[in-house]
């Protein structure tokens, strides 16, 4: 009874983390955005940013990151098993930690008024979210049932599908 309350507050704060990892690169474009108005506008528009930076990060996604670490390993205890299904998917964990810490710097660099990406780069970090959560939730759903060659053909069409939106979505806002 007890393993499903903390599997359910696992994944509550699965949810609550991955809502940070999306918005955070947004704010990050905004921000990057901002840096191309008048001065008024800018210093405005980046303060507000800043705050909202700092707001997510350090009050929803990083809390959400380390209770997701927390409820996720008492989850895998509980279990006292490790199926193969499982073992591949931590190792996109893993990735998502990695990526969370990159966010992490970018939101210390951008407190501090340091933009080392373009906008475009930043969406295309963006996406690799997405990614990571398209492999998770398959591993996690599918499981034992999902074909290893079937999974990096899938794999890889997504990746082609969100560098063609954001190309596309590029072409777009250069027209305007």
């Amino acid at each position: 009874m007890t393993y499903y309350y903390i599997k359910a507050l696992h994944i509550i704060f699965i949810v609550t983390w991955f809502a940070g990892l999306f918005y955070l690169p947004r704010l990050f474009i905004y921000n990057r955005e901002a840096q191309d108005k008048p001065e008024a506008e800018r210093k405005i528009l980046q303060a507000q940013f800043t705050i909202m930076i700092k707001r997510l990060w350090y009050g929803i996604t990083w809390p959400s990151a380390v209770l997701t670490l927390i409820f996720g390993s008492t989850t895998w205890y509980i279990m006292h098993s490790l199926p193969k299904w499982l073992m591949i998917k931590l190792f996109f964990v893993v990735a998502l930690y990695a990526y969370h810490f990159t966010l992490q710097i970018m939101t210390s660099q951008q407190v501090k008024g340091i933009f080392k990406y373009s906008s475009q780069q930043l969406r295309i970090w963006n996406e690799v979210a997405t990614i990571i959560l398209v492999a998770v939730v398959m591993l996690a759903v599918v499981k034992d049932s999902l074909s290893f060659v079937w999974a990096i053909i899938g794999f890889v069409l997504l990746i082609i599908l969100l560098m063609s939106a954001i190309k596309v979505y590029k072409l777009l806002r250069e027209k305007k």
